[in-house]
């Protein structure tokens, strides 16, 4: 590995975001300004074009704007509220009942939406209002809403783990949705003890117990979402059709339980298809442009020398994989969660296979580790909904969410030491 390509790299990186560059414009620039210290102009220019070109030439990728349809148009099927009816019965008589209502809620509409951004917006638009008035603190709110969106990015389905199984060169997409469940529920449990102590020492009010026919009545109406999960992960694993046709499908019932809630009309479609192409040729320019940098970054022998660099500081894989851990926590605050797993799992992937870990966990602690970064400045794209939908400050935010993120980071640990935890499903259902 020569230096000169390494520096060029991480200085012009680091340069174009602090003047305000966009993220893909970055990284695709800095790509470039690599290439060009080893070979010549034309050449150069060819190539990154050429990487970003077939960087998105892959049939799972057609999965991520089907599943980001899908999203949209459960983000304006009124799919949240009978979600957060169901919780409500079952937890809404603990302390801090709403907080653990915010969580629950979270973590079901990520599992049928897949989006962190999407699940901050809704619940943090039905939820936040209601805590308020109950007594709880609009900033308390907040961190809890955001903190337990990210859960949806572990919990299939991701279009993260579909980035992930791209970029570390074919991992099963089946495997990775079905190894994301356990961490994804060990997360939520973790972020619901933090609401509840907290809410327990500042004496918020508690709600009142639900009865057996409530519970049964919001689970009969929350049930048809629910069902898309066991239609989309159930089809995948039972083999009967693939990750993208699987977001097709997800697509297609969506868009029928949209009508059959009476909260989708034809008129809302043009609205919904908009927003969704945008937010989709956003996350393809991502790809593309970090598709080029990991190519590059290839070209010059980074990753091997990376790999060096790690191996000569310890062959004691607990010390590697809190290196490695501490440094995706780090490039999450500047990264953001897509460019990040695509340029930096080729890097640390054959790390930890060297070290025996199975690339299906890794991956999980890759977006776990990832999905902390989306809770912090100055890229924390769901703190920036959380704080801009609750009309209140970052600065105000802070407080409340430490314990919350010592809660994610504790959770990311013990997912990264205790393999089984992530690889038991996988194995249980043959994948």
């Amino acid at each position: 590995m020569e230096y000169i390509p390494v520096l060029v790299l991480v200085l012009s990186f680091i340069c174009l975001l602090a003047i305000g560059t966009p993220v893909a414009w970055s990284i695709a620039i800095s790509s470039l300004l690599t290439m060009l210290v080893s070979i010549s102009t034309m050449p150069a220019l060819t190539t990154v074009s050429q990487r970003m070109a077939t960087g998105l030439d892959s049939f799972a990728l057609l999965a991520i704007p089907f599943f980001i349809l899908s999203g949209q148009l459960m983000n304006k099927g009124g799919i949240a509220h009978r979600l957060i009816a169901f919780a409500k019965t079952l937890v809404g008589s603990l302390p801090g009942g709403l907080a653990l209502i915010n969580v629950i809620a979270a973590m079901m509409m990520g599992a049928i939406a897949g989006s962190a951004m999407a699940s901050a917006s809704a619940m943090g638009s039905i939820l936040g209002p209601e805590m308020e008035k109950e007594g709880y603190s609009k900033e308390f709110g907040v961190a809890v809403n955001i903190t337990s969106a990210t859960t949806g990015l572990i919990i299939p389905p991701s279009n993260v783990l579909i980035v992930y199984s791209l970029a570390s060169g074919g991992v099963s997409i089946a495997a990775l949705f079905v190894a994301g469940y356990i961490p994804g529920i060990i997360t939520g449990l973790f972020l619901m003890t933090v609401a509840y102590f907290w809410a327990k020492k500042k004496g918020y009010k508690v709600g009142e117990r639900s009865s057996f026919k409530q519970v049964i009545k919001t689970f009969w109406e929350a049930l048809p979402s629910l069902l898309l999960l066991v239609i989309v992960i159930g089809g995948i694993v039972a083999g009967i059709f693939t990750a993208t046709e699987a977001s097709a499908i997800a697509v297609l019932y969506t868009l029928l339980l949209g009508f059959y809630y009476k909260e989708i009309s034809f008129k809302n479609l043009p609205e919904v298809l908009l927003d969704s192409s945008a937010t989709t040729a956003i996350v393809m320019l991502l790809i593309g442009a970090s598709m080029s940098m990991s190519w590059v970054m290839s070209f010059e022998n980074i990753p091997q020398g990376m790999s060096d660099v790690l191996l000569g500081i310890s062959d004691n894989p607990i010390i590697i994989l809190l290196i490695i851990n501490l440094l995706l926590l780090f490039v999450g605050i500047f990264m953001d969660m897509t460019p990040a797993v695509l340029i930096f799992t080729p890097i640390f992937l054959p790390i930890v296979t060297e070290l025996g870990m199975d690339p299906i966990q890794f991956g999980i602690i890759m977006v776990l580790n990832l999905c902390v970064g989306l809770c912090t400045p100055p890229v924390g794209s769901v703190l920036f909904v959380g704080v801009g939908i609750a009309n209140t400050t970052i600065q105000k935010v802070v407080k409340p969410l430490l314990p919350l993120f010592v809660a994610m980071i504790l959770a990311l640990f013990l997912i990264t030491y205790f393999p089984q935890l992530t690889l038991w499903l996988p194995r249980v259902f043959g994948l």
